[in-house]
């Protein structure tokens, strides 16, 4: 299984770009589920098919131990490319990117075999390990190297778990692969590990976009057990006859690196330098593309994480916060004697528009930044402060509208001093974006305007743009973003005024409240 580098030449008539019958195709592989999108260079998505997906229980039996099974992978890959190419009629396929969630990946061996199951992320085995990891390495010295915090799910810890408890499956290994790279190796034999992939394992230093071989060393795991580089665009084979077979498509279509997800739904956004990006579902991600930071102890303590963009020279400093997850626990609990989850959602957005700014005194707190860095934050409570006798809830639906803009309004606030300018509009992409109600809220409480997107899959459109660039349809990344188109935009209104002050009292009761939760068992 070498790993040296294949050189493609691609060429393509650029009289062509614009044409429908030019497409790309994007295997956008969720924790959820897996989506298999064709895309043509105006940016419209002409064919797609979804499955579902999900962990598997670990064969040692416990209940929090959870792995991939790659060959299930690759089957509902094959399953929904063969659905979502059926009706293309002649156009032509010029490229094929990946997309996958961050942090999961494997060792394999010279023979193309894991040597350990890919151990997921929701997976348990390394929580002793994240407590612990100060007792070998200040977390914040490790943070300044690789933007990362110390979080159970860490690429370097699933690392250090298998040197400690399966030493044989690194022994054996001839390299280590991420999501991307292990779904692209069965699909062109080439083996490779992609820019934002690797961003994501806090094991890479962020300013020299590389291996930080200090953090690896507590792995006893050297750079080299790592395949070739790749930056997105690049070439990395092209697909096999076998995985052609499997996917319905013909042999040799180049397979183009893309990677982490959440970095592509960045630049499918079509964010310009200034704007925000917010990836909203059941979390929601805000997210710019900058140059690398000064990582300090402010941001450490605040739970900044910075990951590496697709393009060089660009960072992605992002805020994990709660988002519509906090809706849905209202609609469970407040909404159950509505049966159809839709019609549950038109009711409240209808009972919250007729609710004033500020919820008449109640305010909601999704979720408080508590404690050093996320991996305490994420299990951090809320609360609605408030209450009384004659509060609806159409009121808590708002309140909770309302506190969610309020944590975005503090990440924006950081983020604006870590850009050294305040952030002049926000993108927003994901399933929250199709809230207009809560869209406009957003703008009031920020002040800034609030845009969404035609092209609802924003990672799609990213890993696209990606996938034509590397086929040579695009000759560069600002020529393809011209395909991003603003479906929405929401201007702060009057109610702006009002959440200034509620955002006035929000800020003076956060440091209390941090203080409270952060202590809490």
């Amino acid at each position: 299984m070498a790993k040296a580098k294949q050189r493609w030449e691609i060429t393509h008539d650029r009289e062509a770009t614009a044409m429908p019958d030019i497409l790309a195709l994007v295997m956008d592989c969720g924790s959820t589920n897996i989506t298999v999108s064709a895309v043509d260079s105006a940016g419209r998505i002409v064919g797609s098919a979804t499955r579902a997906n999900g962990p598997e229980p670990d064969e040692s039996g416990r209940p929090s131990w959870f792995v991939w099974d790659l060959d299930r992978i690759m089957e509902r890959i094959g399953e929904a490319s063969r659905e979502a190419t059926a009706n293309l009629g002649d156009a032509q396929i010029v490229a094929l990117a990946v997309t996958t969630w961050g942090a999961d990946g494997a060792p394999v061996d010279g023979a193309g075999q894991l040597t350990h199951p890919i151990v997921s992320w929701q997976c348990g085995r390394t929580e002793d390990l994240a407590a612990s990891f100060a007792s070998i390495h200040d977390p914040y010295e490790a943070y300044r190297v690789t933007g990362y915090q110390v979080l159970p799910f860490n690429t370097l810890l699933k690392l250090i778990w298998l040197r400690r408890n399966v030493p044989g499956a690194l022994d054996r290994a001839e390299t280590f692969m991420m999501m991307p790279g292990l779904i692209s190796h069965r699909l062109t034999g080439e083996v490779s590990i992609d820019a934002t992939s690797a961003g994501t394992t806090m094991a890479v230093d962020l300013s020299r976009r590389s291996w930080a071989p200090e953090l690896l060393a507590h792995a006893d795991v050297a750079p080299d057990l790592f395949p070739r580089w790749v930056e997105p665009g690049e070439v990395i084979g092209g697909l096999t006859s076998a995985a052609a077979t499997e996917l319905g498509l013909p042999a040799g279509i180049p397979v183009v690196a893309a990677g982490h997800d959440t970095q592509f739904a960045a630049v499918g956004s079509g964010a310009a330098p200034g704007e925000a990006v917010l990836s909203s579902g059941t979390w929601e991600i805000l997210m710019a593309r900058t140059e690398c930071p000064a990582l300090t102890r402010e941001l450490f303590d605040g739970g900044l994480i910075v990951e590496l963009d697709p393009v060089p020279g660009l960072t992605n400093p992002q805020f994990l916060m709660m988002g519509s997850g906090a809706l849905e626990w209202v609609r469970e609990r407040l909404y159950d004697d509505i049966g159809d989850r839709r019609a549950a959602y038109r009711q409240m957005i209808e009972e919250a528009q007729s609710v004033p700014p500020g919820c008449e005194g109640l305010t909601a707190l999704p979720q408080f930044q508590a404690g050093s860095g996320p991996s305490k934050r994420y299990g951090t409570g809320g609360g609605l402060l408030g209450l009384d006798l004659q509060t609806t809830r159409g009121q808590i639906y708002r309140a909770m509208l309302e506190g969610l803009a309020l944590q975005l309004r503090h990440a924006l606030d950081i983020l604006g001093q870590l850009q050294a300018s305040d952030v002049g509009a926000v993108r927003v992409v994901g399933g929250g974006s199709r809230n207009a109600l809560w869209n406009q809220i957003r703008a009031d409480v920020c002040g800034v305007p609030v845009a969404t997107l035609e092209q609802k899959e924003a990672t799609v459109m990213g890993a696209a743009i990606f996938a034509f660039l590397g086929a040579g349809v695009f000759g560069s990344i600002e020529e393809a973003r011209s395909a991003v188109t603003v479906e929405a935009s929401y201007e702060p209104s009057a109610d702006s005024a009002a959440y200034q002050e509620l955002y006035g009292r929000y800020s003076n009761l956060l440091p209390s409240l941090q203080d409270y939760f952060g202590a809490q068992p």
